[in-house]
């Protein structure tokens, strides 16, 4: 099945209901939006010369024309690759000659940030900004009739860093993600033309997954005039967009919208429901938000190699307080998707017993092919027929699943995954740094922040600023050291092996003083 097929059933169901919102104003309802889908599909294949399977970048903040290229891609019968509007140029770069995408699609935000690489990446073509006239031209074009995939055909790079510091494009194909969609509507919301999304985290990963339950049953995806995240326009839109809205949010963002002044005199009773991931949420938190926000919560765990499906945390087990393990219920990610195996396994590929520590690991219909031209990645991911997630948690005897810790030493700040490796591998290119080690630190308003542990050349100097530019000029800004921390030398093991538990025992120890 085509994933564009949906919006195909649902233009026809419900052409005439409001598909894309911008604030309160409507973009395109489902007619509209699928004509102009079909008229950027046939530019795409007859203009731009793409073939099936091509890849198409989508490089831009939340707003229509995202979801118009996206859709427009599968319809198409291309293969979308969404990018991370807050990257470096450097990054952008590596993403767009990685994944050997032909053809990358900008906003007027992010001309001067991509433009310019179709003349040094060989694979890129052109790179058209949607707020060109040639955007305009694109969208005039004769519609093309729906292109028939096979089930396993490329749907989405989804660009997921790894612990190599180089990114990965998890390959989802069209059979992922309806099982994706499906699940969504077996695990943790219904759907019907009434209902809306509001887009405050990014459309190109968590919050795009998410959008496509909704395009398939007909209902509306509400995106901030921000294109972000603010509070007091998110408790805005609430109010205006009638017929019971939902969102996805990293923790931080439901931490932050709890501590806005203007939620004690907001009208919520419109809000539905609560999605919230890609971080740990605190007990203490989600007990507040429920008392604020009411019994509207639903958690779920998941990577971009399983998008969105992995574990969940229901409505009704939100709900369960007499259960006399309600409270660690909620420190949990909740039980195993429907159409999902999650076990934890031991270093040899063994299934512990309840109440063991492990490795994560799952199958299913929802499981990335592999990594995009990756094939030694994609045999240690998927060793013995199992993805490997990476993090480490125990079952407990009704089957619901706590995380430990983070294998791959990850740091979640502000719901966006950074990886140390990438960090510390921008760092030693310092000429006077010999060492460095980098980590998260809990932090109260984005969940953690990044921390550098640094050892500087004998008879040599380094300081911060040095660092921070150096950063500034490979990394994105978000992924830059808030504090730097001077040493002499690094704990490690016998095998030479930096010791990241003790630089955080060590923090924790100064915290506590």
């Amino acid at each position: 099945m085509n994933l564009a097929a949906m919006l195909a059933r649902a233009s026809r169901l419900h052409g005439n209901r409001p598909a894309l919102v911008r604030g309160a104003a409507v973009t395109h309802d489902y007619r509209q939006l699928s004509q102009d889908v079909a008229a950027l599909a046939g530019s795409l294949r007859n203009s731009l010369n793409l073939a099936p399977g091509d890849r198409v970048a989508i490089a831009m903040a939340n707003c229509a024309e995202l979801a118009i290229v996206k859709w427009a891609c599968w319809h198409a019968g291309l293969c979308a690759v969404p990018i991370n509007a807050k990257l470096h140029r450097r990054e952008f770069e590596y993403i767009l000659a990685d994944s050997g995408t032909r053809v990358c699609f900008t906003d007027a935000k992010l001309e001067n940030t991509v433009g310019g690489l179709d003349d040094t990446i060989p694979s890129l073509d052109r790179v058209i900004s949607v707020s060109s006239r040639e955007w305009s031209a694109l969208l005039a074009a004769d519609p093309m009739p729906l292109t028939d995939v096979a089930p396993d055909d490329n749907a989405w790079l989804f660009y997921t860093s790894g612990t190599t510091g180089q990114p990965k494009g998890a390959t989802l194909t069209h059979r992922n993600l309806v099982a994706q969609t499906m699940n969504f509507f077996a695990d943790v919301d219904q759907v019907t033309p009434e209902n809306g999304i509001i887009h405050s985290a990014p459309m190109t990963h968590g919050s795009g997954c998410y959008g496509l339950p909704y395009v398939a049953k007909g209902g509306c995806q509400i995106i901030p005039e921000s294109g972000g995240f603010d509070p007091a326009e998110m408790l805005e839109l609430i109010g205006k967009n009638g017929g019971g809205v939902s969102f996805f949010f990293a923790p931080t963002m439901i931490v932050r919208l709890l501590a806005h002044p203007a939620l004690g005199d907001a009208d919520t009773s419109n809000l539905r429901t609560i999605i919230y991931g890609g971080g740990p949420m605190y007990v203490a938190d989600l007990q507040r938000g429920i008392e604020m926000l009411g019994q509207k919560f639903v958690q779920i765990y998941g990577q971009g190699e399983a998008p969105m499906t992995i574990t969940g945390l229901t409505r009704a087990m939100h709900v369960e307080t007499s259960h006399p393990r309600y409270l660690e219920r909620l420190g949990s990610v909740g039980a195993a998707r429907t159409d999902v195996e999650v076990k934890v396994f031991d270093q040899d590929d063994n299934e512990l017993p309840t109440g063991e520590i492990g490795e994560v690991v799952l199958r299913g219909d929802v499981v990335m092919k592999g990594y995009w031209n990756n094939p030694d990645a994609t045999a240690k991911a998927m060793s013995s027929g199992w993805l490997h997630t990476g993090d480490m948690g125990a079952f407990d005897e009704d089957g619901f699943l706590t995380l430990k810790d983070r294998s791959k030493d990850m740091i979640i700040s502000g719901g966006t995954n950074i990886y140390p490796r990438e960090i510390e591998e921008v760092l030693l290119r310092h000429t006077a740094v010999e060492e460095v080690s980098v980590i998260g630190k809990p932090h109260a308003d984005w969940g953690e922040e990044v921390i550098a542990f640094v050892v500087a050349k004998p008879g040599q100097d380094v300081d911060a600023p040095e660092l921070d530019q150096i950063c500034l000029d490979n990394i994105a800004r978000f992924k830059r050291p808030k504090q730097y921390r001077f040493v002499d030398s690094l704990p490690k093991n016998n095998y030479g092996k930096i010791l990241k538990t003790e630089l955080r025992t060590q923090i924790e120890k100064e915290d506590a003083q």
